[in-house]
C-alpha cells in the first residue's frame, strides 16, 4: 500500500510511479524466489554431497524465465551461484543462463580456476556479498556488465539457505534500457525531478538529466525520499 504521497494530481503521479516500480521489481524477485527454492531442493543432501549434475535440474525453470513475456521481458540472465566448496565436483560454480538472439538460452561459462589470471571470483561482487551478509533482497547497479553482456545492467539477488546455512545466491540480470522501458513513463508523469535509488544511493532510473542512472545520491536539501514498498529501492522527488 502506498502512503504519504500527498493529494491531488502530483500525489497521484507519485503513487502511480511507486506502484509501477514495485510491480516490475517484485516480478523479478518473484522469479528469484522460485529459483531459490528450486536450488535448495537441488543441493539438499541425499546421503552424498551435491554436484553440478544436480543443478542441471534447474535448467527448465531458468530457461522459462528467459523466454516469453512478463518477467521474461525484463530478465536477460538468471541462475544459481554456488557458495565455494558447496559442490563435490566443482569448488566454484555458476548454473547461469542468458538469453540468446537465436531464442535458445545459452549457458554462461567463466574461468573458475583460481590459478588462472582470468579467474572469476564472484564472491567479491555486491550481488553476492549482500545476500551472504543476510540481505533478503539486493539490487546492484547500474553498471556495465563487461563479464557477461557488455550491457548497462542491474543485478537482483536473494540468498539461498538450506537448513540454516548459506549455500549460494539466486540472481537475475536486468538491462537498464528494459527497466527504463517499464518504469520511466511513470516517472515522467511526475511534474518535478524524480529518480530511483538503490540501498547504496546509486541512481537506477531518472526523469532528469541532473541525476542520471549510475550517479550517486547522498541526500540533498529539498528532496523527499519515499520507500518503494519493502524493496531495497526508494523514489526521490522534490515534491513534499
Amino acid at each position: 500500500m502506498i502512503t504519504d504521497v500527498g493529494a491531488g494530481p502530483h500525489g497521484q503521479a507519485v503513487a502511480t510511479a511507486l506502484t509501477r516500480v514495485a510491480d516490475a521489481v517484485e516480478g523479478v524477485f518473484g522469479a528469484l524466489r522460485e529459483v531459490r527454492d528450486a536450488s535448495a531442493r537441488c543441493v539438499r543432501r541425499r546421503g552424498r554431497p551435491p554436484s553440478t549434475a544436480d543443478l542441471a535440474a534447474l535448467r527448465p525453470l531458468l530457461w522459462a524465465r528467459l523466454t516469453g513475456n512478463g518477467v521474461a521481458a525484463l530478465v536477460a540472465g538468471i541462475g544459481f551461484i554456488a557458495a565455494p566448496g558447496l559442490l563435490a565436483d566443482a569448488h566454484w560454480y555458476l548454473e547461469w543462463w542468458q538469453e540468446n538472439p537465436s531464442g535458445t538460452p545459452v549457458q554462461l561459462l567463466r574461468d573458475l580456476d583460481p590459478s588462472s589470471s582470468a579467474f572469476y571470483d564472484y564472491t567479491h561482487w555486491d550481488w553476492y556479498t549482500g545476500p551472504r551478509s543476510g540481505a533478503e533482497r539486493t539490487v546492484c547497479g547500474p553498471y556495465v556488465d563487461y563479464l557477461c553482456t557488455d550491457e548497462y545492467s542491474l543485478t537482483l539477488s536473494v540468498p539461498v539457505v538450506l537448513d540454516g546455512a548459506f549455500v549460494g545466491v539466486a540472481a537475475a540480470d536486468v538491462f537498464v534500457r528494459r527497466f527504463d522501458g517499464a518504469v520511466l513513463p511513470a516517472l515522467r508523469e511526475i511534474p518535478a525531478p524524480a529518480f530511483l535509488v538503490n540501498a547504496s544511493g546509486r541512481v537506477v532510473s531518472s526523469n532528469t538529466a541532473r541525476w542520471v542512472a549510475g550517479s550517486v545520491y547522498r541526500g540533498a536539501e529539498g528532496f523527499t525520499v519515499r520507500p518503494v514498498r519493502d524493496l531495497p529501492l526508494s523514489l526521490v522527488t522534490t515534491l513534499s
